[in-house]
Order: structure tokens, then C-alpha cells, then sequence
């Protein structure tokens, strides 16, 4: 018994020694211990090959018995650790490159000459941050992430209302109650696994905006203040983000891209202080049509796309004014304001 033991030792490690394939050795000491139990149970007692490789079989079912349950216990083992590490999937590939999968999802933008591969690969590469998961960025955190944007950023401090789902169409009713980024954060990978989603469960604070700023390449801003939206304004303006901010007001919606580093004025050029209060009423005060957030909010994400990819030409010193009541659609021109507190001086006109 003692030299089948020894050839076994020889097999397992001899040829890992020599660099044989860990399932290969198995197999070979399966063969070993099957040809062993063979000479066991069919030659008679006091043969001469059977008293070499013990005398007796039970010995060796006891060992393959417990060779079996030692196996089943390392896979078992194996397969506890791979659900508890992150596994390299297809949804985790380098930006540079597309799975089957979602070269087929992308087709669509793919075959457009404006976009094509090098187009959807900047959408990929992208990092987005949007200010609010409400009314205007509920629509764009939908179609960001449906578009292939590589990781999208959601801050706001609110939660779900029921009075938020005639509009804010990212939510559900089960979600009522639930923070509104990480409710928006399960409805976009839900509808795109490829998008990395950053929820801020948070207001977007002096203190913070820069360092969050600092981490995107594009800022959306749905937010429904004054204050926030000024913030946003000087923080990208500072480092020199474009910034793409929408409004909304009962059946009118109006969008800009403001980046004066490339030509134009910031938003503060636009709105140099804060209306006085009650002449710029809230959603909850003034009330808005239903549809409205998704129009303006989808074009917030078609600008967006447009910005990240160089396609066509972005709002920048212009804005779009869409009035849904009467379903028309106006562009005015912007200017900058050469004694802005903000951009004022930091480009040509």
C-alpha cells in the first residue's frame, strides 16, 4: 500500500513539478486508485498483487471516499469565493472596447455618420455628473445612460413623493419614500448594466462642488433653485466645464450650454441675481404639464452627447425656448457680460 501511496505523492506532486495541468493530475490519481480497487475486488484473497497494494479493499474506498469529499468541499469552497469577489464580466471591459453585446445595443449610434465607433467610444469614456434626479434629470439620467455614457454622477438630497410621479417618470410608486438618487441609480442600471451609476445622497454644497466638479467631464444642472444653480455656475466656470442647465415653467421649458471657455457667456451673464420672490414660482406653486420635464430633460441629453462626441453644433451662447402649450420653439442669442462677477474677462467674445 505504501508504494501506491508513493506513486500517488509522485503523480500529484512530480507533476506539478513539471508543470502538468492541475485537472490532468486528478485524473491520473483517479486512474490510479480505480485501477487499485479493481485488483482488490476481482483478484482472490492472498494473491500476490493484491497483498502489494494492501491486502484488503477497504482501506481504499475509505480513501476515494474521502478524496470525494475533500473535492466536493474545495469546490464548494471555490465557488463561495467567486460570488463574494467581483468577477471580470463583460459588462466590466476597458473603455476602448465594446462587447458583442453592446455593439449591438450602440448599433443605432453607431450607424450614424455623426457618431460612428469613435463617437460611441467618447460616450463610453465619459464621466457625467447631474445636479438633481427630478424633473428635468429624471429624463436625462434615462437617456444618458441609455445612450452608453460610462459613468454618470446623481446628487440630490430629496426623496420620492408621490406628487414627483406625474413628471418624474424615472421613479416608481414602490419607490415612494426612497432616496430619489439611489431610486434613479436601480432604474438606469436596470435599463443599461454597462453604465456606472455614482449616487450623492446629498445637496450639492460650496464645500463639496469642486472636488465632486473635479471628478466629471460634463455637468448637468436640473436643480430647481437659485442658489444651486449659481453654485454650479461658478464651480464649472472655475474649471472650466461646460455646464448645460435647463428650467421649467408650468407649459415652458428653455436649455443653454454655458462654457465660456470656449466662447459665450455663463449663466450668470444671463440671470445676474435671483428673481425676487414669486415672479419665478415653483413646480409645486406654479404647476407644470407632465410631459414637459421630458422634453426639455431629453434635449438637455442630446446636448449632452453632442458636447461629448463633437457632433453637430451644441446651445452655446444661444438658447432654446420650447413652449408647449402652442408647440413652438424659439432660439435667442447670448451674450456675455464683460463685468460678470463670474466669467467676466476669462474669454473673448
Amino acid at each position: 500500500m505504501l508504494r501506491v501511496l508513493v506513486l500517488g505523492a509522485l503523480i500529484w506532486w512530480g507533476g506539478r513539478f513539471l508543470g502538468l495541468p492541475r485537472n490532468l493530475r486528478i485524473v491520473l490519481l483517479a486512474v490510479l486508485i480505480a485501477a487499485v480497487l479493481a485488483v482488490q475486488l476481482t483478484l482472490p484473497d492472498g494473491h500476490p498483487l493484491r497483498e502489494g497494494t494492501g491486502g484488503s479493499v477497504a482501506p481504499w474506498l475509505m480513501l476515494a471516499g474521502f478524496a470525494l469529499v475533500a473535492g466536493f468541499y474545495a469546490r464548494i469552497v471555490a465557488a463561495l469565493k467567486s460570488r463574494a469577489q467581483p468577477q471580470e464580466t463583460e459588462m466590466s471591459q476597458p473603455a476602448s472596447t465594446f462587447t458583442e453585446s453592446e455593439l449591438d445595443r450602440y448599433a443605432r449610434h453607431i450607424v450614424l455618420r455623426e457618431l460612428g465607433g469613435p463617437g460611441q467610444k467618447k460616450l463610453k469614456k465619459a464621466k457625467v455628473l447631474v445636479i438633481g434626479a427630478g424633473g428635468l434629470g429624471a429624463p436625462a439620467l434615462q437617456y444618458l445612460a441609455a445612450a452608453g455614457i460610462g459613468t454618470i454622477g446623481v446628487i440630490d438630497d430629496d426623496t420620492v413623493d408621490n406628487a414627483n410621479l406625474q413628471r418624474q417618470v424615472i421613479h416608481r410608486d414602490q419607490d415612494i419614500g426612497k432616496p430619489k438618487v439611489f431610486s434613479a441609480q436601480a432604474a438606469m442600471q436596470a435599463q443599461n448594466p454597462y453604465a456606472e451609476v455614482r449616487p450623492y445622497n446629498r445637496r450639492l454644497t460650496e464645500e463639496a462642488a469642486a472636488e465632486l466638479f473635479a471628478e466629471y467631464d460634463l455637468i448637468l444642472d436640473g436643480s430647481d433653485n437659485f442658489e444651486t444653480r449659481y453654485l454650479a455656475n461658478r464651480t464649472a466656470v472655475a474649471q472650466g466645464k461646460p455646464l448645460i442647465s435647463g428650467a421649467l415653467s408650468q407649459w415652458e421649458g428653455q436649455l443653454s450650454v454655458f462654457h465660456p471657455a470656449e466662447s459665450g457667456p455663463c449663466y450668470q451673464c444671463i440671470f445676474p441675481e435671483a428673481p425676487a420672490t414669486g415672479l419665478a414660482p415653483s413646480c409645486s406653486e406654479a404647476g407644470v404639464i407632465g410631459p414637459l420635464p421630458g422634453v426639455v430633460g431629453s434635449m438637455m441629453a442630446v446636448e449632452a452627447v453632442k458636447q461629448i462626441t463633437g457632433a453637430g453644433a451644441v446651445l452655446r451662447a444661444e438658447m432654446l425656448i420650447y413652449d408647449g402649450l402652442y408647440g413652438e420653439t424659439r432660439k435667442i442669442r447670448l451674450s456675455r457680460r464683460q463685468d460678470c462677477p463670474v466669467c467676466g474677462g476669462t474669454a473673448e467674445n
